[in-house]
C-alpha cells in the first residue's frame, strides 16, 4: 500500500488508537480529512499518495462529506476510486465517514435535517464512494427549522438500514448536542461522536465562550453522554504554523483564497501569540504545528484529530508530532492560557 512517488521517513511514527467516548470503537488518533485536497484542483496521483501514506502510517480514519471538493461530491468519488484501486481488500480495516446537511444545491431539499435530505444524501454518498455502508454518518450542522425528532428519525432509519454503522453530529452547540444525544438514545441509536472545530486558537469546545448561549462547554456534554470528539481545523487553517511569523502573507497561501481565512487574521495579537508558541515549540524540538497537535492530543475528550494536507511531506510532518513528548496537564493548561 505504499504511495507511488513519495518517500516515507526511515522510521515513521505509527499512529495509535483511541476509543470513541464510552463506545467500544477505536479510531486512529489522527484522521485524514478530505475537505480541501480531494477535488478536481489536485491530481489523483497526489490524492492516492496522501491516502496510502496515511494508511501506511496507521491512520484508519478517513473523513469525508458529500459537499467536499470542488466540485461538491468529488472528494467522495476520489476516495471511492482509491478504495477500489488500492484498498478494497482492506475495507474492514478502515473507518470511512461522511456527512450531509450543509448545502449541496439550491432549494429546500439540498440541505438540512429533514428525512428527504438525509435519506437521499446517504444513498448518493454510498454511490459515489462505491460502498455498501459507511462506518459513521454525520449530520453536518444543526437545522433549527426542522424538528429534532424528524432528524433523529432520519438518522435512526439510516442506522437501522445498515447504511451507517454509527451516527455522529458536527457543529452542534453543547445544548443541541445534549438534545439530539438524548433523542437518539430514546430510539436505541447511541450518538458515537461529535465533530467540532478545536485548536489552540479556538478553544471554545473545551472552555466555552462568552458569546455562546450554552451554559457549559461542549466537552462537558460529551463526557456526560459518553460521546467522542473528532476535531477539525487543528492548525487553524494554517495559522498555527510558521507561515505567517513575519506578519506577511505568502503568495498562494490559504489566506489569499479561502473563504474561512482572510489576511486580516494576521494582526498584532496573532503575531504575539504565534511567536510565543514558536519559542515553546523550539524548547521541545518541535514545530509550531507539531506542538499544536500535541496540545490537542492532551485532551482525554479528543478521540481523533483530523489532518488536512496538500502534500505528502506536510502529512508526514504532522504525523511526526507523535515523536514529540506528550504534554503534561500543567503544560497543556499553560499553552491554553498563552494562546487564549
Amino acid at each position: 500500500m505504499s504511495p507511488s512517488t513519495a518517500e516515507s521517513p526511515s522510521t515513521p511514527p505509527h499512529v495509535g488508537l483511541r476509543r470513541a467516548g464510552s463506545s467500544g470503537l477505536p479510531l486512529s488518533e489522527f484522521a485524514l480529512g478530505f475537505w480541501h485536497t480531494f477535488g478536481h484542483t489536485h491530481s489523483r496521483d497526489l490524492q492516492r499518495d496522501l491516502v496510502l501514506t496515511a494508511v501506511d502510517s496507521g491512520i484508519t480514519h478517513l473523513d469525508n462529506a458529500n459537499r467536499y471538493g470542488p466540485p461538491q461530491g468529488s472528494a467522495e468519488i476520489a476516495l471511492g476510486d482509491i478504495l477500489q484501486r488500492d484498498l478494497q481488500h482492506h475495507r474492514n480495516e478502515l473507518i470511512i465517514t461522511t456527512k450531509a446537511g450543509n448545502p449541496i444545491f439550491d432549494g429546500p431539499y439540498g440541505r438540512g435535517g429533514t428525512r428527504k435530505h438525509l435519506r437521499s444524501s446517504i444513498d448518493d454518498s454510498l454511490r459515489r464512494l462505491r460502498l455498501d455502508y459507511v462506518d459513521v454518518f454525520y449530520h453536518h450542522s444543526p437545522d433549527t427549522e426542522t424538528p429534532i425528532e424528524e432528524t433523529v428519525d432520519a438518522l435512526r432509519w439510516i442506522h437501522e438500514q445498515g447504511k451507517a454503522l454509527y451516527i455522529g453530529v458536527s457543529n452542534y452547540s453543547a445544548g443541541q448536542t445534549a438534545q439530539i444525544a438524548s433523542g437518539l438514545n430514546e430510539v436505541g441509536v447511541p450518538l458515537l461522536i461529535h465533530q467540532t472545530r478545536f485548536s489552540l486558537l479556538d478553544q471554545r469546545a473545551a472552555f466555552g465562550a462568552a458569546d455562546t448561549l450554552d451554559d457549559r462547554p461542549l466537552f462537558d456534554v460529551l463526557r456526560e453522554h459518553g460521546i467522542g470528539a473528532a476535531t477539525y481545523s487543528p492548525l487553524a487553517q494554517g495559522l498555527l504554523t510558521d507561515k505567517y511569523l513575519d506578519g506577511t502573507v505568502p503568495e498562494g497561501s490559504r489566506s489569499t483564497w479561502s473563504d474561512f481565512l482572510k489576511p486580516g487574521f494576521i494582526d498584532d495579537h496573532y503575531l504575539r501569540v504565534v511567536q510565543a508558541l514558536q519559542q515553546a515549540a523550539d524548547a521541545r524540538g518541535a514545530s509550531i504545528a507539531q506542538l499544536a497537535l500535541r496540545w490537542l492530543l492532551a485532551f482525554d475528550e479528543v478521540t481523533s484529530v483530523i489532518l488536512g494536507a496538500s502534500s505528502v511531506g506536510q502529512l508526514q510532518h504532522d504525523i511526526a508530532a507523535l515523536e514529540v513528548a506528550p504534554l503534561t496537564a500543567a503544560e497543556r493548561d499553560e499553552l491554553s492560557a498563552l494562546a487564549r
